[in-house]
């Protein structure tokens, strides 16, 4: 298999040297730069004789290995008198204020181009390159044209290529080890799980037809090694060259990560990584301007030893391998994580370096690569951080005080940063100036807030250069974080669509603006066409057509579900038909439901989870069953938990325990999924109502969108969000083969044929309560029949 590299690739990292300057406070973004790249381009189509977007490649061998070097040209001119060779370049820098190494990679670019053509047509002795450098905030045109010869682009081309020559040698080896690993690679364990196998022969069979496959594999299939080994296998072909296991939680991304180490155990050699948050990862001698970080001044000139020292030693490149390196050769330590990547086979990360539009990877998702397939973990807190991702909010909250701070300071430069944001604050004023004479606190509007967008759009320009010139302040950090959610408002604006609503309400005094995305599935679907194909999983995607519909599966997608691997009889699902627990019956019920709790503990001592929709009813729930039960020992999920608060309230569950634990937890919360508390460290799980969202203006924008869609909008806003949360919270208690337990549902709802036609397949053997009697029977019933 052709190994392919883009030349931009092939480029920065040849020829990028110095410092690591971040892009200071650009809103240039790629869907910015593809804008004016098209609306160049269609300029230039009016010449007969231009072509937009022309595909160049050459190859190359090294090592008996071929190389496919290869990317687009911007544009392409060709006649009888000339060739030449358009690349343009967008950003917010004047073209004067472009260093020297940027200068050097834009040109270096568009030099490879050239080499190619010249290759491809032999009767062509020189050709003309051309940069068109585009500034965004004026709209500033700088074209600079060279010519070049035969000789001149060899030369060049060669240097890179004989450069790039360890790096492609190098990668070459580590691929050629990998795939013999690979080929003698055996599943991990002395048997597959039942279940394992077949969710293993489906992964693998939609990589090799380059699929999309949802699937629903409940907890003890063993989902990560049993879609991380078939994913590896065929890498071992070469039906992909990288990874990606993308997760919602950190949790999550160890557990991929022991997979790997697991399968590393039993002989296999591959490139790992795990990227962390560039916040997370920062030593905190980096606190200072990246002028003077000691590790981005002069970054790239120390990058490729570190590169070569990283590589040649370490296979699980993990956070704490990851400092170290940087430590050692003085290097930013999250630059660093991401150009590892660039040679490592899987990349352990969160969803947001995918699916995000602010903070994707550029390096891989500029265009579709069909080396790279998707392994999407837990895809069921997709649904809602997919919808933040594209959603944003702005206020004029902090408009006052930055102009306060700012009237203090006696300088042109204040004067200035005056002007512009109180241009800002007009719209911002204008906006609550139709909602007063509306006499009205909200409004909702299909329309983007084109005005607001604008007017920010401007702010920004003018904010990229004044930054740059500012000594640092608290003033200035204030500054920076209106200009950062402005900046966010804008590149969130150039996507609005038929998804889309703005909601403008009064907060107060202020006012609030959001854009608010209420179906992600479309975008979704382009970052999963990046790939080859993908496989989303969790254990909880019932009912899968509605995940499928809001995850960009429809018509493109697969469906598979597997069964529980374990004994349904290890399980009782008892649903109280006697309580109800809407609103205005809560305070009703609430004797029935502390009795209904302590009639399940008393059948066995052990420890058990009691979850709620809200803190409040927790709370509430809670204070009757202390004053009713002061005898039981009780521990409360809090507001705000550290990791170490989190482990310390599950250290409380332990093992054979002589008297009975209740914890107090909510759904939807840090204990209602990522828990493993395995054997007899949990025994009873409590659910206490259907876990409907809170009513919401918003809510009920997702509501009204779906039913104008689908007809489908209470439960695409409201149900199955919530039963998402219970099933996840029931999912803490079977979670091996020697488990078992009880699953009490208190809401008479859930026995409604609206709720159980959404219960998987492992919870048909549910029983309606009608009474406090007879869930004392069922209770009893259940932990008698285990004694035998």
């Amino acid at each position: 298999m052709t190994t392919k590299i883009g030349i931009r690739q092939l480029v920065e990292f040849v020829l990028r040297s110095g410092d690591l300057n971040e892009i200071k406070n650009s809103q240039n973004t790629a869907q910015n730069g593809a804008r004016i790249h098209r609306r160049l381009q269609k300029e230039r189509s009016k010449n007969q004789d231009y072509d937009s977007e022309v595909y160049l490649k050459t190859e190359v061998t090294m090592n008996d290995n071929q190389y496919l070097i290869a990317g687009r040209a911007d544009g392409i001119t060709s006649n009888d008198k000339k060739t030449t060779i358009e690349e343009i370049k967008t950003s917010d820098q004047t073209f004067d204020d472009l260093s020297t190494n940027t200068l050097e990679l834009y040109w270096g670019q568009v030099k490879v181009y050239g080499y190619i053509i010249l290759q491809e047509h032999p009767e062509l002795n020189h050709v003309a390159l051309q940069l068109t450098y585009f500034r965004v905030s004026t709209e500033e045109i700088t074209t600079t044209e060279k010519t070049f010869d035969r000789s001149e682009l060899q030369k060049f081309f060669q240097g890179l290529i004989d450069e790039y020559e360890y790096w492609l040698t190098l990668r070459a080896k580590l691929r050629k080890t990998r795939n013999g690993s690979i080929k003698k690679l055996s599943f991990p364990f002395p048997k597959f799980r039942a279940g394992q196998h077949e969710l293993a022969a489906a992964v693998y069979k939609t990589v090799v037809y380059q699929k999309r496959l949802f699937v629903e594999a409940p907890t003890g299939t063993g989902k990560t090694i049993s879609t991380l080994f078939p994913t590896i296998k065929a890498m071992g072909e070469e039906k992909i060259q990288r990874l990606f296991y993308l997760t919602a939680k950190q949790s999550t991304r160890r557990v991929a990560e022991e997979a790997i180490n697991l399968m590393s155990e039993k002989g296999l050699k591959l490139k790992s990584i795990t990227l962390t948050a560039k916040d997370k990862i920062r030593f905190p001698e980096q606190d200072v301007p990246p002028e003077e970080d000691p590790y981005m001044i002069d970054y790239y000139d120390r990058l490729k030893p570190a590169l070569a020292d990283i590589l040649t030693n370490e296979d699980a490149i993990t956070r704490e391998v990851i400092e170290t390196y940087a430590k050692k050769h003085t290097v930013d330590p999250f630059e660093f994580s991401l150009d590892i990547s660039l040679f490592c086979d899987v990349i352990i990360c969160d969803y947001n370096y995918l699916f995000d539009p602010l903070v994707y990877l550029q390096r891989f998702f500029i265009e579709k690569d069909t080396d790279n397939f998707f392994l999407i973990d837990e895809v069921h807190n997709l649904v809602s951080r997919s919808r933040s991702m594209y959603s944003a909010t702005v206020s004029d909250t902090a408009i006052a005080g930055l102009l306060k701070e700012a009237k203090a300071i006696k300088n042109k430069a204040s004067e200035d940063f005056q002007k512009h944001l109180k241009k800002v604050r007009r719209v911002f004023n204008q906006m609550k100036k139709v909602l007063k004479e509306e006499n009205r606190q909200e409004k909702i509007t299909s329309s983007a807030p084109d005005k607001l967008i604008d007017a920010m759009g401007k702010f920004n320009d003018f904010m990229g250069e004044w930054m740059q010139d500012q000594k640092p302040s608290d003033f200035l950090d204030n500054a920076k974080n209106f200009f950062f959610d402005c900046l966010t408002f804008v590149k969130i604006g150039a996507l609005f669509d038929d998804s889309y609503k703005t909601r403008i309400f009064l907060d107060e005094k202020n006012l609030v603006v959001k854009q608010l995305c209420l179906d992600s599935s479309h975008f979704i679907d382009q970052s999963l066409d990046l790939g080859l194909g993908a496989v989303l999983f969790s254990a909880t995607l019932s009912p899968m057509d509605y995940y499928q519909s809001v995850l960009g599966g429809v018509d493109k997608s697969l469906a598979y579900q597997l069964p529980s691997p374990f004994p349904v009889q290890n399980q009782d699902i008892l649903i109280t038909q006697y309580i109800q627990t809407t609103y205005r019956q809560r305070q009703l019920s609430q004797n029935d439901i502390v009795k209904s709790l302590k009639t399940m503990i008393d059948a066995k001592t052990g420890n058990y989870l009691f979850f709620f929709p809200s803190y409040s009813y927790l709370k509430q729930i809670k204070t009757a069953f202390e004053n009713e039960y002061p005898e039981v020992i009780v521990v409360s999920q809090q507001g705000e938990m550290d990791n170490l608060a989190r482990q310390e309230f599950l250290d409380q569950f332990q093992e054979d325990p002589q008297t009975t634990l209740v914890g107090f937890c909510v759904l939807g919360g840090i204990f209602s999924e990522g828990i493993d508390l395995r054997g007899n460290r949990l025994i009873g799980v409590a659910i206490v109502s259907v876990g409907l969202p809170g009513l919401s203006p918003e809510n009920n924008l997702i509501r009204d969108y779906y039913d104008s869609k689908n007809g489908h909008g209470f439960e695409y806003a409201y149900q199955m969000p919530g039963m998402n949360n219970v099933l996840q919270a029931a999912g803490r208690l079977i979670r091996g083969s020697h488990d078992c337990g009880i699953i009490l549902l208190l809401d008479q709802r859930f026995g409604s044929s609206r709720y159980t036609r959404l219960f998987p397949q492992h919870w048909q053997n549910y029983l309606r309560i009608k009474s406090q009697q007879q869930l004392t029977a069922a209770v009893n019933n259940f932990w008698e029949g285990k004694a035998k």
